[in-house]
């Protein structure tokens, strides 16, 4: 599940109670990634803060394409699937998702939607080697600077946490496996998947 040691549940109402209750609450099931954040309370809330500020002033489809492109590129299957699943079943539909994981075109996506998995992609693939004509395409389809920008952001932020993710081992839920079979392969792009825990205490409810 990870290389780190979990944190340990401390008393009632504790900060890493609390993040686990919150899982409970939102998930189902306390997520392996809050399993190793909750080490460091700080950091998870401030993930969680920055997160949430990036996606503010993006579209909930620009985000997750984005999102999913850099992760795509870092090769992080937790982050593949958690918002490869997000844009199949709200934005875009699996088949779609599917064939963007596989390197296809797909008619599903416009050619802004394109154009922001390409700028992300190359944000995750190595920022040093960027020049602004990296940014001409998705100018030249009306996006303004802060728009732009946002998708960097998103970008970025994924290449930090999907190292977090990586370097540590964090293997992405188990509940994964659930999904469809040719989705879920299509997005398994690093590590696997946890395995389903015997007392299922990883899985959701």
């Amino acid at each position: 599940m990870s290389w780190i040691r979990e944190a340990a549940e401390d008393e009632p109402g504790g900060a890493v109670a609390a993040a686990f209750e919150k899982d409970r609450a939102t998930r189902g099931y306390v997520a392996n990634l809050t399993r190793l954040l909750a080490n460091r309370p700080a950091v998870l809330d401030a993930w969680i803060g920055l997160n949430g500020a990036i996606k503010a002033s993006m579209s909930p489809r620009r985000y997750e394409l984005a999102t999913l492109a850099a992760a795509l590129r870092l090769r992080s299957t937790y982050c593949a699937l958690a918002h490869g699943s997000i844009l199949a079943e709200h934005h875009v539909g699996a088949e779609a998702v599917r064939e963007a994981a596989e390197g296809h075109d797909t008619v599903q996506l416009s050619p802004i939607d394109r154009a922001v998995m390409d700028l992300a992609d190359k944000v995750a693939a190595g920022a040093a080697d960027m020049t602004e004509s990296d940014l001409t395409e998705l100018r030249d389809l009306g996006l303004d600077d802060g728009e732009i920008l946002d998708v960097i952001l998103a970008a970025s932020a994924r290449c930090f946490f999907s190292s977090v993710l990586d370097s540590t081992g964090t293997q992405a839920d188990a509940v994964f496996q659930d999904l469809d079979p040719a989705l879920r392969d299509a997005l398994t792009v690093g590590r696997p998947i946890a395995a389903p825990d015997p007392v299922g205490r990883h899985l959701a409810t």
